[in-house]
């Protein structure tokens, strides 16, 4: 609202509802024209073809009105549409201050669920300003736009209930940051694919079981990761480097990451992974995904053999928080700009570092302390928390999103 539209300027509010063609916005504001009414708000939502078109405008000259109601309702009637006209003073009530985004992801998504979470934000006196809805698959996701409390006790208030009602709930700042986080830095193993790879190296060596027990106590943080990698990686003593070649063949990718992938490098994003694995495959990745960033542990490997031992500096908890300052820093990235994604207790440190850190499937210990959650297979699903529309995912989604 202008200086010069006070609380207590007079108003009309032009609600216009139908279904939907061409040319209805363009014939509302003709018809208002001739009146000449100032703009102050507009707002049109499209649902299965019904169109809602609102216009906030200000009062026409003394003695008009009656003639500017008579001739919306004729146009509209034309139109095969039915208007409503409210008189009023000034503009919408201001927003608060604190103000979040509010994204809630369901397959499907409840009228019960959106109920209990539209209460539990009115719960904490904190009002939704305006919903919109992200996309319809491969989950529902819906955005709600809130103000009156600031970002934190909200994501308290809506964090613990989200899960007894089946669907996920990120809390974020509004601002225009969301659309600044131009660097995502994710997990490998359980994260961009569906394998844990030292496990896929174990299954030739015949030492599988031994080492699943030992990796997923790792994942827990019972064991430390550096001690629990070295005994895993002698397990692999031996194996003839040709193994390599097939555990690259045997690895799939989680459903959605070549769209995730795609999509944030259509809209600028650069696209990193750290992991825990080994180069011997997130080489591999880097190139076949086009990825702009990739680090891992590598394993020894001596006379065409794998000798047991990694060499280098070992990827572990705090190893992936150093590389994602890393990669922020060369490319050109403020911390605060940055997203991670992750499963394990070992990524812990670059959730907590990067401006938003999202625990994608995860153990318990990482949901609770990671920014937010995404517990559906998808992982395209993360787009949706950085506000990126399902139409923009189509747009980059021209390819077949297999191996």
């Amino acid at each position: 609202m202008s200086a010069s539209q006070t609380t207590d300027t007079p108003t009309l509010l032009v609600k216009i509802f139908g279904k939907d063609r061409p040319g209805m916005t363009a014939g509302l504001f003709d018809t208002l024209a001739a009146y000449s009414v100032d703009v102050v708000d507009i707002e049109q939502v499209v649902t299965r073809g019904r169109m809602v078109l609102c216009a906030l405008v200000t009062q026409p000259a003394a003695g008009a009105e009656g003639d500017l109601r008579a001739t919306v309702h004729s146009w509209a009637e034309s139109m095969k549409m039915q208007a409503e006209i409210i008189s009023g003073t000034g503009d919408n009530r201001p927003r608060g201050s604190g103000r979040s985004l509010v994204t809630v992801l369901g397959h499907p998504l409840t009228a019960e669920a959106t109920a209990s979470i539209a209460a539990w934000i009115s719960g904490t006196g904190a009002n939704i300003d305006r919903i919109f809805r992200l996309a319809k698959y491969p989950v529902t996701a819906v955005e709600f736009a809130v103000s009156g409390v600031e970002t934190e006790p909200l994501r308290t208030a809506l964090a613990t209930g989200a899960a007894t009602l089946g669907v996920d709930v990120a809390v974020v700042s509004a601002g225009l940051h969301r659309r600044a986080q131009r660097l995502v830095v994710m997990d490998v193993d359980s994260t961009l694919i569906q394998d844990e790879v030292i496990e896929l190296f174990a299954a030739h060596a015949g030492c599988e079981e031994q080492v699943a027990e030992v990796t997923a106590a790792a994942m827990r943080g019972e064991l430390d990761f550096a001690q629990s990698l070295h005994a895993r990686v002698a397990l692999l003593k031996g194996l003839d480097a040709s193994v390599v070649d097939k555990v690259r063949s045997e690895v799939r990718l989680t459903p959605g990451a070549r769209t995730l992938i795609r999509t944030l490098k259509r809209l600028g994003y650069q696209v990193g992974v750290v992991s825990g694995g080994f180069t011997q495959v997130t080489d591999d990745l880097r190139e076949r995904l086009g990825l702009d960033f990739a680090q891992a542990n590598t394993l020894e490997i001596v006379d065409g053999r794998l000798t047991g031992r990694v060499t280098g500096e070992i990827v572990d908890r705090a190893g992936k928080a150093r590389l994602l300052r890393r990669f922020a820093a060369e490319a050109g990235v403020p911390l605060a700009q940055t997203v991670a994604i992750g499963d394990g207790a070992n990524d812990l440190d670059m959730l907590n570092a990067a401006g938003l850190g999202v625990a994608f499937n995860a153990k318990p210990v990482v949901r609770q302390a990671a920014h937010t959650a995404v517990n559906f297979p998808f992982l395209d699903t993360v787009l949706y928390l950085l506000g990126i529309t399902r139409e923009e995912v189509e747009a980059a989604d021209t390819q077949d999103d297999s191996l």
